[in-house]
């Protein structure tokens, strides 16, 4: 039996890497930190930082030989997955694997793996390398489409297109938001659903494939504003969804928690994007479980055991943004944010700002997701970002 404390090297270090360093320290790991800037809310808690280019294959290597972790978790899209195959064949264990990493950081590569050879329901879609090919092969889907660059996050670079003079717009936006150099768009079919949805999705080491209550989110510009949880579906979408999602994640395999994401149409549940790690509209499980997606992870990543998964009523999570570009930030409203009960607000400790920026969320409980999501619309509200 391996001992404790352990080593947990993350590849990237935003609010949701700082909130698995916690977890993991929790249990006694000992937590290296690396991202492309120095402060990353991470960093802030981690017990050793690195400050290296994640893309540069070279660097990435070097950090790791150099601290020989138990465990590497990637929290980030943008890494060099060349130099994570290197270190599983050294013996270091990447999670969930170094091929799934891989695989999820290109929408290209999951769609494929989804639509191709697991034969999941997906939007219908075609693939552009240039916006001459975008121009061809987007009117096959019917307007609108939504064009997205096959690499990104936080909805960069995705656009809604209605006509085919907005295609130029929408290859251009697609290329400035792109991570990585692929000069390639996926171009999907406009689904008009009823609800999208995460199902958090934990592969085991030693047991069976857990899940929790689905949580609903809104998206605005592909990026998260809102969730709750629990969404209402019926009981033959959630085996559906839960269905697909351990389709998907036995063929990634590894271990670790996986953000599945689905599109409700009537009866319909389609399968949209695959995180593997924690994702974004889990935050409300700081509040809503008795262990939140980040402790389930690093349970999961650490083989350790999970008894059970217990869900509040209801809850919610808002993010809170910025306006404008800051070099420093600070904050007002916290006194008025957390005035009302089972409220809680997460300040994540960027440095710096940009405008649409995520800088905290709020979450709360309530008897009902209604009396929840206003809840945490009130406390995000509550919260400026200023100048500091």
């Amino acid at each position: 039996m391996v001992g404790f404390p352990r080593t947990v090297m993350l590849l990237g270090s935003g609010e949701l890497g700082k909130e698995v360093a916690i977890a993991a320290q929790r249990l006694g790991c000992r937590v290296i930190a690396c991202d492309r800037y120095e402060g990353a809310p991470a960093m802030q808690v981690a017990d050793k930082v690195e400050v290296l280019p994640m893309t540069d294959a070279s660097a990435l290597l070097e950090v790791a030989r150099r601290h020989r972790p138990d465990v590497v978790i990637p929290e980030i899209e943008a890494l060099a997955v060349a130099a994570l195959a290197e270190l599983e064949e050294e013996g270091i264990t990447v999670i969930p694997t170094a091929r799934a990493t891989a695989v999820t950081m290109n929408r290209d590569r999951i769609r494929d793996l989804a639509a191709q050879e697991l034969s999941l329901r997906t939007a219908r879609f075609a693939y552009a390398a240039s916006a001459q090919e975008l121009h061809r092969v987007a009117p096959d889907l019917g307007w609108p489409v939504v064009v997205k660059p096959v690499m990104s996050s936080s909805g960069k670079g995705q656009s809604v297109v209605n006509e085919p003079e907005e295609l130029e717009a929408a290859w251009n936006a697609a290329m400035a938001g792109a991570r990585g150099t692929s000069p390639r768009v996926i171009v999907e079919e406009f689904l008009r659903f009823d609800l999208e949805i995460t199902l958090l999705t934990v592969k085991q080491r030693n047991g069976e494939t857990l899940f929790c209550p689905p949580i609903g989110h809104e998206q605005e510009h592909g990026d998260y504003q809102c969730s709750w949880q629990p969404a209402q579906l019926s009981a033959e979408q959630l085996q559906k969804a839960q269905a697909m999602a351990r389709t998907v994640t036995d063929n990634l395999g590894g271990a670790g928690l996986f953000g599945v994401e689905f599109f409700l149409c009537g009866d319909d549940v389609i399968f949209s994007e695959l995180s593997p790690r924690p994702h974004d509209t889990g935050l409300v499980t700081l509040i809503s479980q008795n262990l939140s997606e980040f402790e389930l992870h690093i349970r999961a990543v650490l083989g350790l055991p999970i008894p059970g998964i217990a869900t509040a009523s209801a809850s919610a999570s808002r993010v809170i943004l910025a306006d404008e570009s800051m070099p420093s930030v600070t904050y007002t409203g916290l006194e008025k944010a957390l005035k009302e009960a089972d409220t809680q607000v997460l300040l994540f400790g960027k440095p710096n700002a940009r405008p649409g920026r995520r800088m905290g969320v709020a979450l709360a409980r309530d008897t009902d997701v209604t009396a929840a999501r206003a809840k945490a619309d009130r406390a995000a509200a509550s919260i400026t970002v200023m100048p500091g």
